[in-house]
């Protein structure tokens, strides 16, 4: 078996959408895919519910009135502990694998330091996946068969939403543990927005999405300590017309890190998001189209 096996049942990722696009917007779930393949399993050390430490539990789930409201929403089935979406195709750990690596692999990024690459070695509490080294076939058959086929999807969806409106607007969804605090108070923030310090999406839309969120008394970050990752820095280019915002959603809110269970709090904040996304699809198109720093980076 290979990792095309692994989803010959359960498809490696899901499309929803409505029968017609209606806004130009394409939402994002890369993490919160929950089907672990059996030999995938076999493969790990880590029981059913240690594995499932980096998965952004329910994410899809809380932005589930995406497709209602007129856009798509592309959510991935396999789990963050299987592959990594959210990180360059070949960021590989030599350390990991019993043949050494393809030359043009990026094997010295802080990610791959973390243990966080695009094969991941360690889950979010800093536990090795695996007892001992894999087959390189095996991260090749993963990238092959699960990483470029997802990022062809979410391109087709980015360049049809791009043709039909003159522009598109990604939203990188994820969640983030209740653990996180910033700043010299220590605060808690409920959402992190990121926009790579304003390069991969016009200013309008960054400072809107945090209004709208702030507005029903949420605890809103910018950029600190997730400014966004490869997805949005790869496919912002507010200077062509394309917008990438990161969201980070604190777990706390809707769910109980140790059992991995929703809590009473999930059905209210999936209200709120539904809100939070016909705020800003309800953005005047001016606000994408017409930004003084998105006119000087396109003439550069």
């Amino acid at each position: 078996m290979n990792a095309a096996d692994d989803f010959a049942i359960v498809p490696p990722f899901t499309i929803r959408e409505s029968a017609e696009q209606r806004v130009p917007f394409v939402f994002n779930s890369p993490h919160s895919g929950s089907h672990y393949p059996e030999r995938f399993l076999a493969l790990a050390r880590l029981d059913g519910v240690e594995i499932r430490r980096s998965e952004d539990c329910y994410v899809d789930e809380l932005f589930g009135a995406a497709p209602p409201l007129g856009a798509p929403l592309l959510a991935a089935n396999f789990p963050r502990a299987y592959l990594d979406v959210n990180r360059e195709p070949w960021e590989l750990d030599p350390r990991m694998f019993t043949e050494p690596v393809p030359p043009f692999a990026n094997i010295r990024s802080a990610r791959v330091a973390g243990g966080l690459g695009t094969v991941p070695k360690l889950v979010g509490e800093g536990l090795d996946i695996y007892a001992c080294r894999l087959p390189l076939a095996e991260a090749v058959g993963r990238i092959e068969a699960v990483y470029k086929p997802y990022h062809d999807a979410l391109k087709h969806l980015l360049t049809r939403t791009h043709a039909r409106f003159g522009y598109a607007v990604l939203v990188d969804c994820h969640s983030m543990p209740a653990s996180i605090r910033i700043g010299d108070g220590g605060v808690r923030p409920d959402f992190i927005i990121g926009d790579r310090f304003g390069v991969s999406a016009n200013r309008a839309l960054t400072e809107a999405a945090i209004a709208s969120l702030a507005s029903m008394g949420y605890a809103v970050a910018h950029n600190k300590p997730y400014a966004g990752g490869f997805i949005t820095e790869h496919y912002g280019r507010p200077a062509r017309g394309l917008h990438a915002l990161q969201i980070e959603i604190n777990r706390g809110l809707y769910m109980n890190e140790r059992t991995l269970e929703r809590t009473a709090g999930f059905h209210a904040l999936a209200e709120d998001l539904t809100r939070f996304m016909s705020e800003l699809m309800a953005m005047p198109d001016h606000n994408f189209l017409d930004d003084p720093l998105d006119r000087r980076l396109a003439a550069e």
